[in-house]
């Protein structure tokens, strides 16, 4: 069957709607029914193809494509929901309760309204929730968010100057282990490897398997390889440079004095 995949915020989750013979582009709005209620979400993918059997339940169809009047109450309800996270900070702090409201959500009907918030412990905040029942008459959520989905929430800039991946592309978080950046030779100086949320970054995931790869098909640091000027030990590999350079330690055949020089990896014998 073929369907349309919509995304409800920039990087996040794709999830697949029935199209029902609907034209769609890539970054349009629909409107659409969810568990939550009506939502508008962001075309991240028209015209794919894939096989009924893969899904539980029935797929849900797309209502229509947004309207003029759609986006314009849309973006009303994200400013509403602006507003509301002082609301809800200011009741919580009135209730002694420690935590930080990072971010709120209107569903597209108002019939309900979701607050992110982060804390080191967890929260009772059933008081709070009758609270702002009271003053907004729907149904409220609080959901406790991660220190990662906390970055990827408010698009904060990484040391490399751009926006951290979490918030601009990454739509899943990966697993990460200290390990990749000794793979890689790089600083395990905290400060250089850790992104804004503390913990480690994203990008030290990208390139390990080419490392992973490289390592295999270069000879170890103290292996002794073969060159076109004798016998040499292995000093160091740089595995950055065009055609992943090895450094290896020679003696000099005129002068017998050791010597240190660079090969390509597809130089050496070993």
């Amino acid at each position: 069957m073929k369907v349309v995949g919509v995304r409800f915020r920039q990087a996040g989750k794709i999830y697949y709607f029935d199209y029902c013979g609907m034209d769609f582009d890539y970054k349009d709005l629909a409107v659409v029914e969810t568990s939550n209620g009506v939502e508008i979400a962001e075309v991240a993918l028209t015209d794919v193809i894939v096989d009924e059997n893969n899904f539980k339940e029935k797929l849900l169809p797309v209502i229509r494509k947004a309207t003029i009047d759609d986006i314009y109450y849309h973006k009303k309800n994200e400013q509403d929901a602006k507003a509301a996270i002082d609301v809800c900070q200011q009741k919580s702090e009135e209730h002694g309760l420690n935590m930080k409201i990072i971010d709120a959500k209107f569903t597209f009907d108002r019939s309900k309204i979701t607050f992110y918030f982060k804390s080191e412990k967890r929260v009772d905040f059933r008081s709070l929730v009758k609270d702002l029942a009271a003053i907004y008459r729907n149904r409220i959520e609080l959901r406790q968010v991660g220190v990662r989905d906390h970055a990827k929430m408010i698009e904060h800039y990484g040391s490399c100057g751009q926006k951290c991946c979490c918030g601009r592309f990454l739509n899943d978080f990966k697993p990460l282990s200290i390990k990749m950046a000794k793979d890689q030779d790089i600083t395990l100086d905290p400060s250089k490897i850790s992104g804004i949320c503390g913990r480690l970054m994203c990008c030290l995931s990208y390139e390990e398997e080419c490392y992973k790869q490289a390592k295999k098909n270069m000879p170890k640091e103290g292996q002794k390889v073969n060159t076109c000027d004798g016998v040499g030990m292995v000093l160091d590999n740089d595995y950055v440079r065009e055609c992943c350079k090895v450094r290896v330690k020679l003696k000099d055949s005129d002068s017998n004095e050791e010597i240190e020089k660079s090969y390509s990896n597809d130089e050496l014998e070993y």
